[in-house]
């Protein structure tokens, strides 16, 4: 289990043959690695499991290999349920133990598990950029001329990029961090780094096309990928608003909403949180929550309301379909945008 989704087991994957199952998504949330949070956001698990099943049918008519099969226990496509599905059939490639050991993690170790599978997931996360919103972790990490800006200085306004930029990233870490070139392609392990930045370029160049259609704007994303008979294949969950970041009249349509109205409200907690994963990081431990102090507080009700029709909206007007009883999309943008 993850901190939004169940894993229902079909089939073990082996040396020979990947397995089967099903991603059973929840109404629960995460926000800075937390994990689950307080209180579930109605509705969120089945408008996640409906985008990202959309937008992998939108792959595969595009040639993207990806690990879909369906939805439902009967694997069925999009089209042929008359609900929104909560369940996302999947094939399931080997996940290796990563170990801890002496404050490093042994990549090695993973990597002599994965070389005996039939397919693993690789252990990177591989993140697109488009624009670049307020809340993005780049402007702590690049200045603007680094990305092709002319500017000096990053703006109190999302920014376009000249052109998208990959970035990857942990994927089994307790703390994500960023890597060069170099550690990217030591964790990708056997799967190629420049397949890898193709295939998430071509996913981003899908999904943005298709938002733009939809009438929002893609900022940001990220993919996962399994390697399997030598071939890259995009895993997970792709393009929902909990793992990309999009727009709609100029708000954010997306987790950072709730990300946001989290640093307003409960400073003190997210200050806490990141104490505890710089302790983390100088003690070489990889729990970091145990070291925080402060838990997060439930959102307030109304904020809930709010943020649920925000992901049903979203979603229809997305995959323009009609899925949940939800206000028009311009309705509930209007809503969050003061959260």
């Amino acid at each position: 289990m993850t901190s939004v989704k169940e894993f229902i087991v079909e089939a073990e994957p082996t040396d020979d043959a990947l397995g089967a199952g099903r991603f059973a998504f929840t109404d629960d949330y995460s926000v800075f690695d937390w994990g689950k949070m307080p209180d579930p956001i109605p509705g969120k698990g089945a408008s996640l499991c409906t985008m990202g099943a959309f937008n992998f049918e939108l792959l595969e008519g595009a040639g993207v290999p990806t690990h879909y099969r369906g939805v439902g226990p009967d694997a069925e496509p999009l089209s042929a349920v008359d609900g929104p599905p909560r369940e996302l059939a999947i094939d399931l490639a080997t996940v290796p133990d990563l170990p801890f050991v002496d404050g490093a993690y042994d990549y090695d170790a993973f990597h002599a598990e994965a070389r005996a599978a039939a397919g693993y997931v690789v252990p990177l996360e591989i993140v697109f950029r488009n624009t670049v919103p307020v809340g993005s972790s780049l402007r702590s990490r690049v200045d603007p001329r680094d990305v092709g800006l002319d500017r000096d200085a990053w703006p109190d306004e999302p920014v376009d990029l000249p052109e998208p930029r990959i970035e990857f990233s942990t994927k089994y870490e307790e703390q994500d961090r960023y890597l060069d070139a170099e550690a990217a392609e030591r964790i990708a392990g056997a799967a190629p780094l420049p397949e890898l930045n193709r295939v998430a370029r071509e996913v981003n160049d899908v999904v943005t096309e298709h938002a733009a259609a939809a009438g929002f704007v893609h900022e940001d994303g990220k993919i996962e990928c399994v390697y399997a008979d030598g071939e890259v294949r995009v895993a997970d969950v792709v393009g929902t608003f909990d793992e990309n970041r999009f727009a709609y009249d100029g708000q954010e349509v997306s987790k950072e909403v709730v990300r946001q109205h989290y640093k307003r409200v409960a400073p003190d907690w997210v200050a806490a949180v990141g104490d505890a994963k710089a302790r983390a990081d100088a003690e070489g431990v990889a729990d970091w929550k145990a070291l925080c102090g402060e838990r997060p507080p439930a959102l307030d009700p109304a904020v809930v309301e709010r943020v649920a029709d925000m992901y049903a909206a979203g979603t229809n007007a997305y995959t323009g379909t009609d899925w949940f009883d939800a206000p028009p999309v311009a309705d509930a943008v209007d809503a969050v945008r003061d959260l």
